[in-house]
Order: C-alpha cells, then sequence, then structure tokens
C-alpha cells in the first residue's frame, strides 16, 4: 500500500494523541488541511471568515477559494497573533481562523463566541493554558513542511473532537467518496502511505524534539537578551512551539541583508496581507505593519551548535548597535 494504507491511520492516531483530539485525518499538505477544514464547516459564498492580517497567505487564499470572503483583523504587534481587542464579528462571519504564529498560543479564550478554526501549522507539541494547541477549537490544522518540528516534506493533517466534520474531511480528502458512492465532489488531498513512515517516529519523539528546540530558545535568549531586540516568548503558563525562532528588530531589511552575506541563513517573519495586491483593498493594519517591517526569523534546526549560536549572536550584535 503506497497511497491510504495502514501508515496513514497510524500517523493519524499519534497525532490525534499529541493533541489530545479523537479525530485527526492525515493530507497532502497545511494548506489542503486549512481548505478542506473551511469546507467541512460548510463555509462559502456569502460568508465571512475572520483572518490575521499578519500571516501567511494560505491562511486567507484557501477561504477566497471557497467562495467566502477573507476578512483581515489586526494583530498585536508584539504578539504578532490576531488582537482580541480588533475582532468585529459581523452578521455573516462564520468563523475565525486564530493562527498560532511560529508557535506562539494564540489567545483563543479571549475571542468572542464564534466559531475557532485553529492554524497550528507550526504549534503541534506547542500548549495553551495546559491544553495541546491544535486541540483548542473546532477544527485544527498541521503542516509538515520541512520548516516543521515534524516534517513528511510536504504534509498536514486536520484535527477534530467532531465525528460528524472528521468524516467530511475524511470524504473531502478522497475526491467525495463516502464507500461506494461519491455523495458530493471532493478533491485528492491525500497523504502518502512512505510519507506517513516519515512522520511516525517524529510525533512519537515530539517531547524530545520540542525540548531540543526549547533549549536552542533559551540559548538564543541568553545571548540575545541585553540587545536592543524584542524576542519571542509565550503567555505565563503557555508552552511555545518553537516552529521559528523570529525577533523583531529596526531597521529589518538592512540587518537581514548583512545576516545573508555573511552566510546566516535569516528569513523574514511572515507577510502583511494588506501589503500583498489579493488583499490590499481591505486598508491598512498598523499591528500587521509593524510585525512585517520588524520580524526577522533566525536559523533554527536541530543541527545548530553552540558556536553557531555564537556566531549569529555576535553578527546581530554588531549589526543592531551599528545600525
Amino acid at each position: 500500500m503506497l497511497t491510504m494504507g495502514p501508515k496513514v491511520a497510524e500517523l493519524e492516531a499519534e497525532l490525534a494523541r499529541a493533541c489530545a483530539v479523537e479525530h485527526a485525518v492525515a493530507v497532502s499538505s497545511g494548506t489542503a488541511a486549512l481548505h478542506l477544514a473551511v469546507l467541512a464547516l460548510g463555509i462559502g459564498p456569502g460568508d465571512e471568515v475572520l483572518v490575521p492580517a499578519y500571516t501567511f497567505p494560505a491562511t486567507a487564499n484557501v477561504v477566497a477559494l471557497t467562495g467566502a470572503k477573507p476578512v483581515l483583523v489586526d494583530v498585536d504587534p508584539e504578539t504578532m497573533n490576531v488582537d482580541p481587542s480588533r475582532v468585529e464579528v459581523g452578521p455573516r462571519t462564520k468563523a475565525i481562523i486564530a493562527v498560532h504564529l511560529f508557535g506562539r498560543p494564540a489567545r483563543l479564550d479571549e475571542l468572542p463566541d464564534v466559531q475557532v478554526l485553529e492554524d497550528a501549522a507550526g504549534a503541534l507539541g506547542a500548549e495553551r493554558r495546559g491544553r495541546p494547541c491544535g486541540g483548542l477549537g473546532v477544527l485544527g490544522c498541521l503542516s509538515f513542511h520541512p520548516r516543521k518540528i515534524v516534517t513528511t516534506g510536504e504534509g498536514g493533517a486536520v484535527t477534530t473532537n467532531d465525528h460528524a466534520i472528521a468524516d467530511a474531511v475524511r470524504q473531502l480528502r478522497h475526491h467525495g467518496w463516502h464507500g461506494d458512492d461519491m455523495s458530493q465532489p471532493g478533491l485528492n488531498y491525500r497523504l502518502s502511505d512512505i510519507l506517513c513512515a516519515v512522520g511516525i517516529p517524529q510525533v512519537r519523539r515530539l517531547g524530545e524534539l520540542h525540548a531540543a528546540r526549547a533549549r536552542l530558545a533559551a540559548a538564543y535568549e541568553q545571548r540575545l537578551r541585553d540587545l536592543p531586540l524584542l524576542l519571542p516568548c509565550a503567555d505565563e503558563g503557555d508552552r511555545h512551539g518553537w516552529q521559528a525562532y523570529v525577533v523583531q528588530v529596526e531597521g529589518r531589511d538592512d540587518v537581514l541583508a548583512d545576516l545573508r552575506a555573511q552566510g546566516i541563513e535569516a528569513q523574514i517573519g511572515t507577510y502583511a496581507l494588506h501589503l500583498l495586491s489579493a488583499y490590499r483593498d481591505q486598508g491598512f493594519f498598523p499591528g500587521a505593519q509593524h510585525a512585517f517591517e520588524r520580524a526577522l526569523a533566525l536559523p533554527l534546526h536541530s543541527r545548530l551548535t553552540e558556536s553557531d549560536l555564537d556566531r549569529v549572536a555576535e553578527a546581530l550584535d554588531k549589526l543592531v548597535t551599528d545600525h
């Protein structure tokens, strides 16, 4: 079995355990997970879904692809997650997609009474007030892209405690098939057994993998805490997922260019959607603008050495002092 075989079910069981939910449905990417989640909630033309203005564009794109309207909501410029005080629920609002950006748990408990779809693409292993991310909303969406703590190359999953929603996602990922009948048109968003086999041992070692990243994050903080940077953290009582280590710095573009010139593979954080042509008509979002202009993702992977961390810190020390 190379597609939809026993390894798919095995990975799904491990993910359901990790997220403390009844159902996990493996799919071909994190974007596929988001798309199927929106479809499974019955969202379509005439509906609106609230989306953070600072996130990877897939979060909004999947809403637009169903025919619904993604409505941007500004983010807290420090946490870079959706700002609950900015959320306004309208008559057409069907859900909010709350992103645990870079692995920092979003403040879902402060959101208004509306269906919450968790974009937990970078938050496997993270916790909000003792509960695993991916198990906090009506649905959770995971990604196993190479930059994530667990990777299958490409891949993702939808997590939920709702049996009917899980069944709808299973149908939709497999062309709409339900037994011998196709009750609705679906998509081919299946994840192969081969890729699931790659992911299974990583999910079983999730605690170990997360601890390794947490140690790297602590080592960065020790080296960078005296520099004029805003360092990442989680709310008290929460556990950061450390999908990325993203600082905020003035003059980010110059600092990024200088780091890359030294062979240090830094990157921007992610995108302010209102600056992209597809969503430019939604206005100005100062929190998203602030985060976009300052966020800098530093190297974070399992093979970073102490000397690598020293090198990054020394380069940043010189650059932010010079700037």
